[in-house]
């Protein structure tokens, strides 16, 4: 068999988010912490990756207290409560390879200490010393206890209303070790 790890670089790897609302939606990036996968006679084995909650940004807001206050209230315990939770794990339990590199991949999902399992499709092109993996993960929120403005939670929300599901655009650049 061979084995071969490959180590995050969180210099070269980012996360991209969106949220929707009624009147439109907010992007931004999460810094990627660490993280590390195993790939085994070329094929995904296991993996896994850290982000860091407290390096939310938001892209589209672009006055500064405006953005500096959001910026606060995502990081409160409205949302992802990034003091007492700083990191958000995805771990992968199983990966099924399919076609043109992508693989379907089962994980458990952990955010604000709570875990749930996401299906997803991961592309990754590999060489001998780099692995690039891209994924595009949606979320519902509500499954993690992050309810502000949810319609599952609130009525008469009206234009305020957030969407429950946000996406995750996940690029991983990871070098063998």
């Amino acid at each position: 068999m061979d084995t071969k790890n490959f180590k995050v670089n969180s210099k070269n790897s980012l996360v991209e988010w969106i949220g929707r609302k009624v009147t439109g939606a907010h992007n931004g990036t999460i810094e990627v912490k660490d993280g590390d996968f195993t790939f085994e006679n070329n094929n995904l084995l296991s993996g896994k990756f850290v982000i860091n909650t407290r390096s939310i940004t938001i892209l589209d807001v672009e006055d500064p207290e405006t953005n500096a206050q959001f910026a606060s209230h995502l990081a409160s315990d409205d949302f992802f409560n990034s003091d007492q939770f700083p990191d958000a794990v995805f771990e992968i339990t199983h990966a099924e390879p399919g076609d043109n590199n992508v693989y379907h991949v089962k994980g458990d999902l952990t955010i604000k200490g709570i875990t749930h399992s996401i299906d997803t499709s991961l592309q990754i092109v590999k060489t001998d010393n780099v692995a690039v993996l891209d994924a595009k993960i949606v979320i519902d929120r509500t499954k993690f206890n992050i309810k502000f403005r949810s319609s599952n939670f609130f009525t008469n929300l009206g234009d305020t209303l957030i969407y429950n599901n946000f996406d995750l655009n996940v690029h991983l650049v990871a070098d063998a070790q």
